[in-house]
């Protein structure tokens, strides 16, 4: 995997140590290929992270949605995409 996204993502310089050693356990994880597989992935991933008192923004989330997107095909990466805005749309409400 190419991890230089991460290396130069400004939103990493501000990210407490913690937050950044379960981000990048995760990102070495290997991941699911496809959408069926991804969202528990996610849930579970979110899910460890609660339960280490780690709490992700919405933009550090996109981040950990841009790396098990990186495995998917474009045909996956495009339901993977709807299925997130469905979600934010329900939590909006």
């Amino acid at each position: 995997m190419d991890y230089d996204f991460l290396s130069n993502n400004p939103m990493l310089k501000n990210m407490s140590p913690e937050k950044l050693q379960f981000l990048m356990n995760f990102a070495s994880t290997e991941k699911p290929n496809s959408i069926n597989e991804m969202m528990p992935f996610l849930l579970g991933t979110m899910n460890t992270a609660k339960e280490k008192n780690i709490q992700f923004s919405d933009p550090e989330t996109e981040l950990l949605i841009g790396i098990l997107k990186q495995n998917m095909s474009p045909e996956e990466a495009a339901k993977a995409d709807k299925i997130i805005k469905l979600m934010r749309d329900r939590k909006r409400h």
